[in-house]
């Protein structure tokens, strides 16, 4: 399939086609041959000669040189989210999503920089800014997500970066990306985006104004709970910085797991608007429960950012939290270990769904947790990671779930 073949086209479509370079799969008298880049395992690179080797170009993508700067594998697959990322010009693979969160922030930061990081963020992002990036004399604050005035309030002099996510993987609290992103340029701070929760699908990163976009892909684009893997998209002003200091810090990927990668990328969208669904349907009935204080799902109507998510998102995901009211963290507990058809275990993104409590107290510094409107005693949270399993069954566990939380509680 050429590239032209699927430019303007719906993103089903795209899915398809994006990193099927003909070149790639298939050999030069037979080019396209098969439907996807065959799985390349070699650490060395081979020239048929010394000419050859000395004509190489200096580390250009897509040439072979190394195992360590990829092969058809890993290039099909960065093309591809490149493809799927408006104003991208490349995306640099790692192996995990934490990997592809440090490795952008190493590459942005230097000794005496300060990082402003949002206060919803990924509990391993807050361990860098606490632990690592300190090591390295870099300053982490924490900012209100829903306080741009106090985000602008915190910029200074040696503030270079900050680091969004959005939603937030615990509360699903949104951000005005636009906004602090207008905020941070004209004080000349650095954008980085975990955007691993809507993908490039259901938020156009770079257009909406970050300057560097993450995504776990063990969450959405694998889908399966087989393979880690994380990426960096970016456009000409970073990309190529991103990459050199990938290569400088020994990073690379799996030719195996990358195969994964594109395969679980071609069924993301159908996926993504399975969970979605059921997940919008799931954060209604539980809107509805008596037990339950607060449903955190910004596709929900009524729900705190789903103004921002109409306005900023063309889709969703099947992630959600709900705060129960009042109880008990061992009532809380009761109630996870009375779900069938939720596994516990942490991530998401995966074809079967998980339940995980919640509990950010311990992880905010600089905004509430209960969050505003809840009670004082509305502190025990459950995450939702909603699968491809039937919507109705899915609710009928948790009211079962929610008979035994009420006896527990």
């Amino acid at each position: 399939m050429a590239e032209h073949d699927i430019e303007g086209a719906g993103i089903g479509t795209r899915l398809v086609g994006v990193g099927r370079r003909a070149e790639w799969t298939g050999s030069a008298d037979h080019p396209g041959a098969v439907v996807n880049p065959p799985v390349y395992r070699a650490s060395t690179h081979l020239y048929p000669d010394m000419a050859a080797l000395r004509a190489h170009p200096a580390n250009e993508d897509g040439k072979f040189y190394y195992g360590r700067r990829g092969a058809p594998t890993q290039w099909a697959l960065s093309e591809a989210l490149t493809a799927l990322e408006p104003g991208a010009e490349g995306t640099v693979l790692y192996p995990s999503g934490v990997a592809a969160i440090m490795g952008a922030l190493l590459t942005v930061l230097r000794p005496g920089d300060v990082l402003l990081m949002i206060d919803n963020a990924y509990e391993p992002s807050r361990a860098m800014g606490r632990g690592l990036l300190k090591d390295f004399g870099v300053e982490t604050r924490w900012f209100d997500p829903a306080d741009p005035a106090a985000f602008e309030a915190a910029i200074c002099e040696r503030t270079k970066a900050v680091l969004l996510e959005n939603p937030g993987s615990l509360t699903i609290e949104v951000c005005d990306v636009p906004r602090l992103s207008a905020i941070a340029k004209a004080h000349g701070v650095t954008v980085v985006l975990d955007n691993t929760w809507a993908s490039p699908l259901g938020f156009p990163a770079l257009e909406r104004g970050a300057d560097i976009t993450i995504m776990s892909l063990t969450k959405h684009v694998g889908g399966h709970s087989d393979a880690m893997m994380g990426s960096a998209s970016a456009g000409p002003a970073w990309y190529r910085k991103l990459r050199l200091r990938a290569q400088g810090l020994g990073n690379v990927v799996s030719p195996d797991d990358a195969a994964l990668m594109l395969r679980g990328l071609r069924t993301m969208g159908l996926r993504l608007a399975q969970e979605t669904g059921s997940a919008l349907a799931v954060a209604e009935w539980l809107s509805a429960q008596p037990e339950v204080a607060r449903v955190m799902c910004p596709m929900l109507p009524g729900s705190p950012g789903h103004e921002l998510w109409k306005r900023d998102f063309t889709g969703g995901c099947g992630l959600l939290s709900f705060v129960l009211k009042g109880g008990t963290s061992a009532a809380r507990d009761a109630l996870i270990d009375g779900l069938s058809l939720f596994g516990i275990g942490y991530s998401w993104g995966g074809f079967e769904s998980l339940a995980t409590p919640v509990d950010p107290a311990s992880i905010r510094t600089a905004s509430p947790w209960p969050l505003p409107g809840l009670d004082a005693g509305d502190l025990f949270g459950v995450r939702l990671s909603i699968g491809l399993e039937d919507a109705g069954d899915l609710i009928a566990d948790l009211a079962r779930a929610l008979t035994t939380w009420r006896a527990a509680a």
